[in-house]
Formats: structure tokens, C-alpha cells, sequence
């Protein structure tokens, strides 16, 4: 077991390292966010700006529906309520204190010199939410967490922490953005996620940021025996840099994971996203489906899996379009260190068929209406559950890729 000094010390010497992938950012360019913003008692009261900016990142300000909320502005955890006695949620810091046990899961799944963003957020000592299922419970309805950059040319350093014990169910919806105004800023995110014997967790995300924004969210999630993860990750706005490669640890024998990616880039975005899964146990299942649009912006879609065990089952399917000017790559890994296991792949990257939008029109409808029909059913990979405020803003959102279209 790492001590606290040998923690520090990786994290010090890793403070300048590069990320395998992605744009380089200097972090000296920006200040530490607020610490100690005042709080928000009741999300109700924010303004109608700040209470529409969450509604477009999943979050209902009036918390109907949803069992338990978190909001952190900047560095500030503002807000964190709990409607569910089944369910755990308290800020990261705060479950450090009142549970002992709680370090055993802290840094052991995200390396603190995995790069320059993991060693800052560690070394800043970054907050974040913590949010437990105990054993056999399920909750009835989604836990809502937000992170909101409310600052411009700051540093917003997340450490979250999540844990499904055995048999336990769990949804949680998380909402990424920033307050009107806050053009230019930098998120570091570090979720550490563990589903044990049995369990179930569902995880939402929903990134809405604005056009200078950096994003570099650092996650693993370790599933034991019989655990199921499904993964939803929507973005639809404008952003400049994401770099994301959230990695699913199969430990135990039957695990199944699932990540579903939605993903436009526009011009100036540059999105490096994907997915990874180890299958580390027998007859355990994977399935990484990514859609990505861009309308003149780039996007790297990734997707890996390595079998180390029997038995293992895994299906990749990476598909791209270009509307109008812009850069898509697929780059899918498929690694089999054993035999007796089964990894397939489907990619394809390429433009709306002219026929697609001929057959449409034929039936009735405009060009425009055609096109967004085409990247409407494109963009579809089963996600339900998402608030009415946000599947409208979808709508829109992808209403308005169709005009560009044209």
C-alpha cells in the first residue's frame, strides 16, 4: 500500500507529464477555482440563467424525480442533498472523514502520475462527490450530480468516487458545464468507480460545455462477479477539447459492461473519445458502441478490448459522419492473449447517402427535414431516462445540425 508521501512524490514528478493523447494544455495558464463559494441551500433559487444551464445538463433544479443531488461550482461543493435512505451522497472530502475504509478505494483504480491532470488533481487535493449503494438496496429513482465551471481561466480539479456493493442497483445522472459567460476554462476530472458482486450500476453523462473549454476526465470502473455497467455519454454543443478514455476492469466471472458515446463536433472542437475494457475473468461481455457527427470539427473515436480470460465476448462498432468539412478516425483495437474467445468490430465512416435524403423527399419530406430525420436515427442508441428539458434541447440541437447540413 502507497503512503500519502509516496502518492505526493509521483504526483510532483509527473506534474509536467504529457497525456498519451489529446491537445497539450498548460495548466500555469489558469487559476484554481474557488474553494469556498458561498452555498446553495435549495437549487431553486439559483437564477433562471443558471437554473436553464443545468436543465440542459440533465439536472432538474426542482429535484422531482431524482433521490438525491450534488452540485459543485468551480472547486466548491455548493449543494448536496439526500431524499434516499438506501442511498449514500455526501462530498468526497466529507465521506473521508466519517469513513476510515473510504481510502482503500482512494487512487487505487486512477494512477496519480497517469499524466499532468491526474498528479494536479491530486496534488490540489480535489473534492468531489462520493455516492454509495449499501448492499441489496436499490434506489427508486436517479441520483443528479453537477459539475459547473461558474468562472472564467480557472482550474476546475473533480475527484469522485462511486460504489455499488453486492446486489445492490444504482442510476445516477451527471450534467457537465459551465455558467453563461465562462468561455475559456479547464476541467480535470478523476472517477473512480466500483461495482461489486452482483451489482448494477447505470451512469449518465451529459457534457455541455462552452467553446474554449478543456476537458480531460480520468476514469476507471472495476466490475466483481456478476456486475453489470452501463455507460451513456452525450455531447452535443460546441467545446474545444475533450480528451476521454474511460477504462471498464472485468474482474469477476460473468461481468458485463456497455458504453454508449453520442458526440458532434463542430468547428474549432476537437474530440479524442473512446472507450476500453479488460477482460480479466471468464465469461465476461462487452459492448462499445460509439455514434460521432462532425460539422467541421475533429474526432478520434477509439475503442479497445483485451481478452486475458475465456470465455470472453466482446463487440466494437465505431460509426462516423461527416457533415459538411471536418475530420472523423476510428481507430478500434481488438487483443486476444488467450484463446477461445470471441472480439468483433464493426467502423465505418463516410457522408449522408444522397439517396437517403432522395427517398425521404419523395415521401413528403423537405431536404431539411430529411437530413435531420437521417442524423436523428443516426444519433440513436437507446438512451432513455434523460429529462424532457434536455431530450427537447437534444431536438434542437440536432435540428440545427440538419439545417448546417444543407
Amino acid at each position: 500500500m502507497q503512503t500519502g508521501t509516496a502518492l505526493k512524490e509521483k504526483a510532483e514528478k509527473a506534474i509536467t507529464k504529457v497525456a498519451m493523447y489529446g491537445e497539450d494544455f498548460n495548466l500555469d495558464e489558469f487559476k484554481v477555482g474557488d474553494r469556498d463559494l458561498p452555498e446553495t441551500k435549495n437549487l431553486e433559487d439559483l437564477d433562471s440563467d443558471f437554473k436553464q444551464t443545468l436543465l440542459n445538463a440533465g439536472v432538474v433544479p426542482d429535484e422531482k424525480d431524482r433521490s438525491g443531488s450534488f452540485l459543485m461550482l468551480d472547486n466548491t461543493v455548493s449543494h448536496s442533498t439526500m431524499r434516499d435512505p438506501d442511498v449514500e451522497l455526501m462530498s468526497l472530502h466529507d465521506a473521508m472523514k466519517k469513513h476510515d475504509w473510504l481510502e482503500e478505494y482512494s487512487w487505487k483504480l486512477v494512477a496519480v502520475d497517469a499524466d499532468k491532470y491526474t498528479a494536479k488533481s491530486y496534488l490540489e487535493n480535489a473534492n468531489g462527490y462520493f455516492i454509495r449503494a449499501p448492499a441489496g438496496k436499490k434506489s427508486s429513482m436517479p441520483v443528479q450530480t453537477c459539475l459547473v465551471m461558474g468562472h472564467k481561466d480557472v482550474t476546475q480539479t473533480v475527484h469522485n468516487i462511486l460504489i455499488v456493493e453486492e446486489d445492490a442497483q444504482l442510476d445516477v445522472i451527471t450534467g457537465c458545464t459551465t455558467k453563461k459567460g465562462v468561455e475559456r476554462a479547464m476541467h480535470l476530472g478523476i472517477s473512480e468507480i466500483y461495482v461489486k458482486k452482483g451489482g448494477v450500476l447505470n451512469f449518465t453523462m451529459i457534457h455541455n460545455w462552452a467553446e474554449e473549454i478543456g476537458v480531460r476526465p480520468r476514469t476507471v470502473i472495476h466490475l466483481e462477479e456478476g456486475a453489470t455497467f452501463v455507460n451513456n455519454y452525450i455531447l452535443l454543443k460546441p467545446v474545444r477539447s475533450i480528451q476521454s478514455y474511460p477504462t471498464a476492469i472485468l474482474d469477476g466471472e460473468g461481468a458485463f459492461a456497455r458504453f454508449h458515446t453520442i458526440a458532434v463536433a463542430h468547428p474549432g472542437s476537437e474530440l479524442d473519445l473512446g472507450s476500453r475494457v479488460l477482460f480479466n475473468a471468464p465469461n465476461t461481455k462487452a459492448e462499445l458502441v460509439s455514434r460521432t457527427i462532425t460539422t467541421g470539427g475533429k474526432v478520434i473515436a477509439r475503442g479497445e478490448m483485451v481478452a486475458n480470460e475465456l470465455h470472453s465476448k466482446g463487440h466494437l462498432e465505431c460509426h462516423g459522419l461527416v457533415l459538411n468539412e471536418g475530420t472523423q478516425r476510428a481507430i478500434p483495437i481488438l487483443e486476444a492473449n488467450v484463446d477461445d474467445v470471441e472480439l468483433t468490430h464493426e467502423a465505418a465512416v463516410g457522408r449522408i447517402a444522397k439517396e437517403q435524403v432522395e427517398y425521404l423527399m419523395a415521401r413528403g419530406l423537405t431536404e431539411e427535414e430529411a437530413v435531420g430525420m437521417i442524423v436523428r436515427g443516426f444519433l440513436d442508441v437507446g438512451i432513455t431516462g434523460l429529462p424532457d428539458e434536455l431530450a427537447a434541447d437534444i431536438d434542437k440541437t440536432i435540428a440545427q445540425i440538419g439545417r448546417d447540413a444543407i
